[in-house]
């Protein structure tokens, strides 16, 4: 079982458990997002004491249109990940987890209730992943889920606002490109447009989620 955790995030970067995860590497790098105020609960979700302001980020979607991530997620509950197609292990696991909670729910939520909640992949990579390559992986896990890509300083930049570290894709020397990364799915609540949960990508599992949707589509504590 998971702890639900509340956070303070007055100091970003001071020591926390949060991590990036090294797509394709063995090793975790701890770069700490967010102060740990309290520890209560058995659940996977993430409650934040101070929830973060949707990034003011526009980028391309799938289809090379330009999308405003505030203007076109307004007033709905969404779940934005950071991540890469190119990744061997959390990221593939994480949008998996995700489609197969939306497939869950589609047997016990109304069409239209469901169909409010936003799932946003945003590439950490994005030189290979095109608005074509990312609609195509996409498109394997859910044709819902929202894929954008920009320039990285761009992307960077954003991810930093919501507490997630992401560094530029490295490449190794067998020839493979490891993209560092904050492992953390963030909701951001269909009232205050405000990201107030996370849950770790590497740890949370459909079940999870499953568990915790029907309340976040609403804007509810899960």
């Amino acid at each position: 079982m998971r702890k639900k955790t509340a956070l303070a995030v007055t100091a970003l970067f001071a020591a926390a458990s949060l991590t990036l995860s090294a797509c394709g590497s063995a090793e975790d790098a701890d770069k700490p997002v967010a102060d740990v105020s309290s520890q209560t609960g058995d659940k996977a979700a993430t409650v934040l004491d101070q929830p973060f302001e949707k990034p003011d980020l526009v980028l391309k979607d799938t289809q090379g249109k330009e999308f405003d991530l505030r203007e076109q997620t307004k007033d709905k509950p969404v779940l934005m990940y950071f991540g890469y197609t190119h990744c061997p292990d959390v990221c593939p696991l994480t949008m998996s987890n995700l489609a197969d909670a939306k497939r869950r729910l589609a047997q016990k939520l109304p069409k239209d209730e469901l169909a409010k909640l936003q799932v946003v992949f945003v590439t950490t990579d994005p030189e290979r992943d095109t608005p074509a390559e990312l609609g195509k992986w996409l498109k394997a896990q859910d044709p819902s889920f929202i894929g954008l890509t920009g320039d990285f300083p761009t992307i960077q930049a954003s991810a930093r606002t919501v507490g997630i570290s992401i560094d530029a894709p490295k490449k190794e020397k067998d020839g493979s490109v490891t993209s560092m990364h904050g492992k953390q799915v963030i909701a951001f609540s269909p009232k205050s447009n405000a990201g107030y949960v996370l849950y770790n990508g590497e740890e949370a599992t459909a079940d999870d989620y499953a568990k915790d949707l029907p309340k976040i589509i609403k804007g509810e504590n899960p």
